[in-house]
């Protein structure tokens, strides 16, 4: 999978400008259903890393006496935890014109 960007992504919320969404497209709900699609992929490839970092912590033992904190672990899930929305990420990305799409629909016209 490709490497995300994360440092281009705003981390709070920001108003856009609607003309700018549907430059491409021409229709604001296909625009937000690409940028929801990618926001999914992001998602989920987050969950993948986030999962295989901390796998490295795991235990195989489930005893209360192991059961601990880890710091590094913890510095790992607090990392994830104040990147950029998948969303804001898929909206930059396809602002900028990163997302490759297509409508096969409007291809048979």
């Amino acid at each position: 999978m490709a490497s995300i960007n994360y440092n281009n992504a705003p981390s709070s919320t920001v108003v856009r400008d609607l003309r700018k969404i549907d430059s491409e497209t021409g229709n604001i709900y296909e625009a937000l259903a690409i940028v929801s699609k990618r926001a999914n992929q992001i998602s989920a490839q987050m969950k993948e890393e986030l999962h295989g970092k901390l796998q490295e912590f795991s235990n195989d033992s489930d005893t209360l006496e192991e059961v601990f904190e880890n710091r590094e672990q913890i510095e790992i899930s607090s990392y994830y935890e104040r990147l950029p929305k998948a969303a804001n990420i898929a909206m930059e990305e396809y602002l900028a014109g990163k997302i490759y799409f297509r409508n096969p629909s409007k291809e048979r016209k």
